[in-house]
């Protein structure tokens, strides 16, 4: 008897856990999506991307009534697109003014951890700086890598512009607000500053530790490696928090999304792309 009634319970599990495992997810945290439809558009930081991707694909894959577009622009775009109501979601790597704030009657919903590091090309045989010695470099008060242990080869600044979290969250946290060399290249992504950095010899820049990989070496500064861990146990100071904003309380499907991103699924999304949950772990 006690087997017979055993078996319900072993299919189910079965279901559950084998045959729906390419979306394992429909077990319970993408529940919320069920019965639902329309258009989800995303804009702004460009370090939440690929976690945005992997989630309006999920989300997708279980209800094809749901449609999800992710764009980048920085935290800046992400601000002013959500606060006109061109999008639904604005990100940002950074949190909110509060004239931002004020302004557009946003509400923010912080997802994950992130830290960002100082990158060099793989081959530079620069892998340590002390945190003034990177002041000096992005103020182009150091101009040759030889000044700081490299090669006698002259040193190319890379930047983001003034829309980007990433930059602020840099330039507040390790640059103490002080002067960007004017000659420093402006990029307009975490991406497009990865494949800068990977193409050019003498380039210095930086990005969120979450897109670091072999193409560029993060830099150990004053003898804290540039990791996550490290980011979350406090010991490495460039430190900030992904943001997901909308205009007011968002509708049901914006807020299934966002529920959904702070799920344990969610969580596994955010840690597979390099970052840290902040719920669902």
């Amino acid at each position: 008897m006690g087997k017979s009634r055993g078996i319900p319970v072993v299919l189910m599990l079965v279901l559950c856990g084998l045959l729906l495992l390419p979306n394992r997810a429909s077990c319970g945290d993408l529940d919320p999506f069920a019965g639902l439809e329309g258009k989800i558009d995303i804009a702004g930081g460009t370090a939440h991307i690929p976690v945005m991707n992997d989630a309006a694909k999920n989300v997708s894959t279980f209800n094809p009534k749901i449609r999800i577009t992710v764009e980048g622009g920085g935290s800046g775009i992400g601000v002013q697109k959500v606060g006109e109501g061109l999008v639904d979601i604005g990100n940002t790597g950074r949190a909110l003014s509060e004239q931002e704030t004020a302004k557009y009657g946003l509400k923010s919903f912080p997802f994950a951890l992130d830290g960002v590091a100082v990158v060099v090309h793989p081959d530079n045989p620069v892998s340590k700086l002390s945190a003034q010695q990177a002041r000096d470099v992005f103020a182009g008060k150091v101009a040759n890598w030889k000044e700081v242990g490299g090669k006698d080869a002259p040193i190319h600044l890379f930047c983001r512009d003034e829309a980007s979290g990433t930059r602020e969250v840099f330039w507040e946290k390790l640059l103490q607000k002080g002067p960007v060399a004017a000659a420093a290249n402006v990029v307009p992504s975490n991406g497009a500053m990865k494949v800068a950095v990977s193409r050019d010899g003498g380039a210095i820049g930086y990005v969120s530790i979450g897109h670091v990989d072999r193409s560029v070496k993060a830099v150990v500064l004053d003898g804290v490696e540039a990791s996550q861990q490290n980011a979350l146990n406090g010991s490495y100071p460039i430190v900030r928090k992904l943001y997901s904003n909308t205009k007011g309380e968002p509708s049901a499907l914006v807020k299934a999304f966002i529920g959904y991103i702070l799920s344990p699924e969610g969580a596994e999304i955010v840690k597979k792309h390099g970052y840290i949950p902040l719920q669902g772990r």
